[in-house]
């Protein structure tokens, strides 16, 4: 089958278009190549600098907008580091504004994680060190600054992690960057009719999530992923505000599991689909022997608080990214693994401490009028920097039930990986059966996890919603660990 052509391509993006208010045309394939962000490799120099700067980018069309990254204009380069090892960084700000780097998925104590209690002032330079033990992942960083994490994560201060352990040629896994082993940033952005960049949140955008009028991937629009006649690895990254992707392949092929957010299962699940909400990512692999072209899609999820869309399709798929067969690139692996040896240990038992926590959101006039943060909150209590929420014991485990109110809210905890034992009192789905450190509360689920790293008081890990404009509302926690 050839790659699907640009009629294909306008139909089956309708539904994107339709939700969002953009002509469909917009995510026809073209012949512009994706581009992956630079490889910055610290797994034997042990040390990486990071700049936050502004710069400009022209992100759709030859319109260039005004932007920030880390190391570039937009977005940031993607870190390599090997697991067993301390890990030094520099991250400089030279923005006229506080930022951080927050490493998400990284298990590191409280007062390297970058949340916001480490703001870096305009001029300052932060320096953690990164003591990592926790097994290989995709993570990603970005900016955590209470109230500002939405607009600067927006305007592009996120960046991807690589954790290795240098084994992946003998799991069998693809791991030739930007070859076969592809870093893929799923971002939805608003552009306004001269191409740039915007962000402008009313009332709706602050209750369901901003949600954009054009599909980026790697800071990049309408451009098709080359790939060899092989195995091809895709690390996803749902880098949106709150926009909920549901992926398939456009010809009804699997995607095959092999990891989630915080490492590896035991072995390759084949899916239809795979459900990606903000702030998670999985490691899944294509199969291209047959030569043929795809493209990856997603359904088109409605997830608002008006109506009580429960998940629910608004209509339609959408392109998310097209796949060209390059037979010239070299094909290392062709052959999926039987098993990819991630470790799941069992934290079900019934003797450990126990929390509840509801995701709460206010539909009273408040709603309406003000977004000083009151609206949103976690059991009852907005966000409050000066308050911590309560305390956990460093290598105790503790059960986390945690209901969400109104929509699906994509729940993420710092510090930790965890398990999800069910959802809503069934067997989790199977993009939550693995490790993981942000999940889909559509009603309820129940967590485990264990506390392996310290937080004082003072640098306290953060809990809450990642739709960011939730989580700038008030839709967060934080706890410490001592």
């Amino acid at each position: 089958m050839d790659l699907v052509n640009r009629r294909e391509a306008i139909g089956i993006a309708a539904g994107f278009g339709a939700a969002v208010g953009l002509p469909a045309a917009a995510f026809a394939a073209t012949g512009q190549k994706l581009e992956y962000p630079a490889l910055l490799d610290a797994t034997d120099a042990r040390q990486f600098q990071l700049k936050a700067q502004s710069g400009t980018s022209r992100l759709r069309g030859n319109t260039a907008s005004e932007t920030i990254g880390y190391n570039q204009a937009y977005l940031g380069p993607t870190i390599r580091l090997r697991t067993g090892t301390d890990t030094r960084v520099e991250v400089q700000n030279t923005l006229n504004e506080p930022v951080s780097a927050h490493w998400h998925g990284l298990i590191v104590a409280g007062e390297f994680d970058g949340g916001p209690h480490q703001a870096i002032a305009p001029g300052a330079t932060w320096t953690p060190v990164l003591d990592l033990d926790q097994p290989p992942a995709t993570a990603w960083y970005h900016s955590h600054i209470h109230g500002a994490t939405a607009r600067q994560v927006m305007q592009g201060l996120a960046g991807v992690l690589h954790v290795t352990d240098g084994e992946d040629d003998a799991r069998g896994l693809p791991s030739t960057y930007g070859v076969d082993d592809l870093t893929l940033v799923l971002q939805d952005r608003t552009f306004n009719r001269r191409g740039r960049l915007t962000y402008d949140v009313g009332m709706l955008q602050v209750m369901n999530g901003f949600l954009g009028n054009a599909m980026l991937v790697n800071g990049q629009s309408e451009a098709t992923a080359t790939v060899p006649r092989g195995l091809v690895r895709c690390r996803l990254v749902n880098g949106s505000n709150a926009r909920i992707y549901r992926l398939s392949l456009s010809d009804a092929q699997p995607l095959h599991l092999v990891a989630t957010d915080g490492g590896f299962l035991d072995r390759p699940i084949a899916l239809g689909r795979v459900m990606l909400a903000p702030g998670e990512r999985v490691e899944v692999l294509i199969d291209f022997t047959d030569g043929r072209d795809r493209v990856l899609m997603s359904d088109n999820i409605a997830n608002s608080a008006m109506g009580s869309m429960m998940g629910g399709d608004s209509g339609g798929q959408f392109a998310v990214l097209p796949f060209a067969v390059d037979t010239t690139l070299p094909v290392r692996i062709d052959t999926l693994p039987d098993t990819v040896d991630g470790q799941l240990p069992d934290l079900s038992s019934a003797d450990v401490a126990v929390r509840r926590l509801s995701l709460d959101m206010s539909m009273g006039m408040g709603m309406m009028t003000s977004r000083s943060g009151s609206q949103f909150s976690i059991s009852g209590a907005p966000y409050d920097q000066e308050t911590l929420n309560f305390s956990a014991t460093l290598n105790s485990t503790e059960h986390w039930i945690v209901r969400g109110d109104m929509m699906m809210h994509p729940f993420h905890i710092h510090g930790v990986r965890f398990q999800v034992l069910s959802e809503n009192g069934q067997k989790p789905r199977a993009e939550n059966r693995g490790w993981k450190d942000t999940v889909l509360v559509a009603g309820e689920v129940e967590l485990a996890m264990t506390f392996d790293k310290p937080a004082p008081s003072s640098a306290p890990y953060m809990y809450h919603c990642h739709i960011l404009e939730h989580e700038d509302g008030g839709m967060m926690g934080q706890f410490s660990v001592v």
